[in-house]
């Protein structure tokens, strides 16, 4: 999917929520776990349930792989199914994979091109020959860890070089890289007061935004410092919808969530009108 549709299906559905699937099987429902295939019943009731609300979907890998074969089997199920039933819904592969260039080049095939999602995570770390292997797949988005929501995230991504913010300097870097329009770049949501420095550099490109939810961050401060007029927001939340309840309804509840947040999502598009 590219940018113009996914602002499309934004404005259409009036909504800027990605769902994290970040599904295990330790916090799932107990009673599904007599199921063949536990995780993929688990994701199919939950995308059933909120893809309504929402215009995106983020399994992260590593509860995927942490489950071997049997992992991969319910990712490739569940990506194989929001292609086949929800084909206007976003995917991204939560994957923040960046190494060598060749190796880069497999991590991309498999994602981009064997699983077919519209977007991977990407650690820039290593630089430019890390990242371009991704941006190569020019129907694709490439999304750039830049300013991460968790504690550690001062340990380097703030440090100042030179007089600037290294987080600042990874994405001035990356707008040189070729292919760079395809790029989105993380940026947490506990981070919301950085972001109009952030639209300075880059204005247009989509954020993904994660940490609204249980790890604290505020929507409307999000949206009062980084929407823009195309929205050129992806929020993220996965606990807070997914593990709303252990109950048989499990998924009625997390479909409420998903409704509270794409109602409160939908009051701050109106605000684009004014």
């Amino acid at each position: 999917m590219r940018t113009k549709e996914l602002i499309e299906q934004i404005f259409k559905k009036k909504s800027f929520l990605c769902v994290g699937l970040d599904t295990d099987l330790e916090k799932i429902p107990t009673y599904l776990l007599s199921e063949k295939d536990p995780v993929f019943t688990f994701n199919k009731a939950i995308i059933d349930a909120t893809h309504q609300y929402c215009v995106a979907y983020k399994p992260n890998i590593a509860f995927y792989e942490a489950m071997g074969l049997d992992g991969w089997k319910a990712l490739e199920k569940t990506i194989n199914y929001l292609h086949s039933e929800y084909p206007d819904l976003y995917t991204i592969a939560d994957a923040k994979r960046g190494d060598i260039g060749n190796t880069s080049r497999m991590y991309a095939k498999t994602f981009l091109k064997d699983l077919g999602f519209d977007s991977v995570t990407v650690a820039p770390y290593m630089g430019k020959d890390s990242v371009e292997p991704f941006l190569e797949f020019t129907d694709k988005h490439t999304i750039l860890l830049a300013l991460t929501s968790n504690d550690g995230a001062s340990d380097f991504q703030i440090l100042k070089t030179e007089g600037e913010e290294l987080y600042k300097k990874v994405i001035k870097t990356s707008k040189s890289w070729k292919n760079s329009e395809n790029l989105m770049y993380v940026i947490g949501a506990t981070k919301a007061e950085y972001l109009s420095e952030i639209r300075k550099i880059i204005p247009e490109n989509f954020l993904l935004v994660p940490g609204v939810g249980a790890q604290g961050g505020s929507l409307e401060e999000v949206c009062k410092y980084g929407i823009t007029k195309d929205v050129g927001l992806l929020v993220n939340s996965s606990r807070k919808i997914i593990y709303a309840s252990d109950a048989p309804n499990f998924a009625e509840i997390a479909a409420a969530r998903a409704e509270a947040l794409q109602q409160q999502m939908a009051a701050e598009l109106e605000k684009l009108k004014s």
